[in-house]
């Protein structure tokens, strides 16, 4: 059984009652990618942040999903705030793969190529190592390398890092990074493609600090 197939299943499952984990751990390469990044460290790596929602503002991940993700992760996680790189990989991997969705992956060809990658950087089976493995270097290798414009500022004590990338197959890309508490170093939050990026460079020119794309 291929990705498609897993997600699907596990999008169609996932929210009977007392389904959940089941339908998680029943998903072969889905709970694979899911146990390498835990024992890989991966989580530690990102900040905490809300599901990804609508245009309406609506989470994309229920809550259902999101407690059988972190329970397959071995996170502690209270709704709606939770591991970020958990929820935007695979949270947005299934909310696509849910009957009716019209939500775009988070991981998508946009986003690849505004990175200067392959189109199917970052699908399901779109090289080696898992999703998140491939989305965290992707976002850690934009953040190191400052991109085209960069921003740093402090929220409450907090030190947060954006960088927009520059411009590639009509879009850049964008990371974000948050630190935990004062003190400490910031963990990736967000990664995700900007069409228009004139709007997004004036917020973070002329407005207030604050914490943005979903952080906590």
């Amino acid at each position: 059984m291929g990705w498609s197939e897993d997600l699907e299943r596990v999008a169609t499952a996932i929210e009977a009652p007392g389904a959940a984990e089941r339908a998680l751990a029943s998903a072969g390469l889905l709970a694979s990618a899911i146990d390498a990044d835990r024992d890989a460290g991966l989580f530690a790596r990102w900040g905490r942040a809300a599901p990804p929602s609508d245009d309406a503002g609506e989470p994309l991940v229920t809550r259902v999903a999101f407690e059988a993700l972190h329970t397959r992760a071995g996170l502690e996680a209270a709704w709606p705030v939770g591991n970020a790189g958990l929820l935007r990989t695979y949270g947005g991997l299934l909310a696509a793969a849910a009957p009716g969705a019209t939500a775009e992956p988070w991981h998508s060809p946009a986003l690849a190529r505004a990175l200067g990658l392959d189109d199917a950087r970052f699908a399901p089976d779109g090289g080696s190592g898992t999703p998140l493995a491939r989305a965290t270097d992707a976002a850690s290798v934009l953040l190191a390398s400052g991109g085209e414009f960069s921003w740093y500022a402090l929220v409450d004590g907090r030190a947060t890092r954006t960088v927009l990338g520059p411009a590639r197959g009509g879009a850049r890309a964008l990371a974000y990074a948050v630190a935990p508490a004062p003190g400490y170093a910031p963990l990736l939050v967000a990664l995700f493609p900007v069409t228009d990026a004139e709007p997004v460079r004036r917020e973070l020119d002329e407005a207030s600090a604050r914490l943005r794309w979903g952080a906590v």
